[in-house]
């Protein structure tokens, strides 16, 4: 049997945003209908710059195959975050694909990011405050564009430099106003929207969230990720993609992402009202971007194949 052999580019090449938020807009809503596994994150210390992460099984109702990441992140190296998606035949366990899970999990954490912000924020939010200037701000903020008019954006991060290197490639990229600004507090001014957790460690204070804006937080299974404060959550929505794996108290959560795209809970019920999307990410959402892949590599000369059993 031939397992294809997919490198960060193959899986970039075969990787189209638009066509993938489908995909998991689709893997949400069946996923709540009939979640079928319970899924697993495994993560253990290796040293004190090092993380080793199990991400299994990805499985899906009408996807004939599951998926098991293994991937390692290392702050201080370049890149920080580096893995592998196995891609299997749910019948027979066969090989069917081995890809660079990090630009996959990039990708996909973005997407998923948009769809929240579809879901959950005012029809009209156009201005966006990125809390953190890390490679995840980038595909946030493009992934966004999928589904919302874009006016402005800006840019905080511990690192000013780093913030001022991000805006000035996004507009240069996008042709979209994105300003580098000095603190939490003048990048949510005029922000719709507010991406937490996006690189670096920012806390957001609750008495400058306004009435009817959405946060997406980014890594709400990791104390490090991102601070929301007792107050913060009290005043929001708080919609997840996973009850179980986000570091949140049940009370707290009104609804998974899925249930809402299911028609099974409300979404946003008021301009006023405010939304907080806390994103775990999850081993379907894995399975849905691999499939994705995949599928379109299936004719891409360019992607290697191995037969493992030789």
């Amino acid at each position: 049997m031939s397992t294809l052999v997919l490198t960060r580019s193959d899986v970039s090449r075969n990787l189209q945003a638009l066509t993938l938020l489908e995909d998991l807009r689709e893997a949400f809503r069946v996923d709540a209908l009939a979640r079928t596994v319970a899924p697993q994150r495994t993560r253990v210390p290796l040293h004190a710059e090092g993380t080793a992460m199990v991400l299994f099984p990805g499985s899906l109702p009408g996807v004939p195959a599951y998926s098991v990441t293994v991937s390692g992140r290392f702050p201080s190296s370049t890149p920080p975050l580096q893995g592998t998606l196995q891609l299997h035949d749910l019948a027979t366990g066969a090989l069917l694909a081995v890809m660079d899970s990090a630009h996959l999990s990039a990708v996909r954490t973005g997407v998923v990011g948009a769809l929240g912000t579809e879901v959950l924020s005012r029809p009209d939010a156009s201005r966006v405050a990125l809390l953190g200037a890390g490679s995840r701000a980038v595909l946030q903020l493009k992934s966004m564009r999928l589904v919302r008019t874009l006016s402005q954006a800006f840019v905080y991060d511990e690192n000013f430099e780093q913030a001022a290197a991000l805006a000035m490639r996004m507009y240069q990229e996008l042709k979209l106003p994105v300003r580098a600004v000095d603190s939490v507090a003048e990048a949510v001014a005029e922000a719709d929207i507010i991406v937490a957790g996006a690189g670096g460690r920012a806390t957001l204070p609750p008495e400058l969230i306004r009435p009817g804006m959405h946060i997406t937080a980014l890594g709400a299974d990791e104390q490090d990720k991102v601070e929301l404060s007792p107050e913060l959550l009290a005043r929001a929505t708080v919609v997840c993609d996973h009850r179980g794996l986000a570091l949140l108290t049940e009370a707290s959560i009104r609804a998974e992402l899925g249930e809402i795209i299911a028609g099974m809970r409300p979404g946003r019920t008021s301009p006023e009202q405010i939304t907080l999307f806390c994103m775990v990410g999850l081993p379907f959402q894995d399975l849905a971007a691999a499939w994705h892949v995949y599928q379109g590599a299936q004719g891409d000369e360019e992607v290697r194949r191995v037969d493992f059993s030789a």
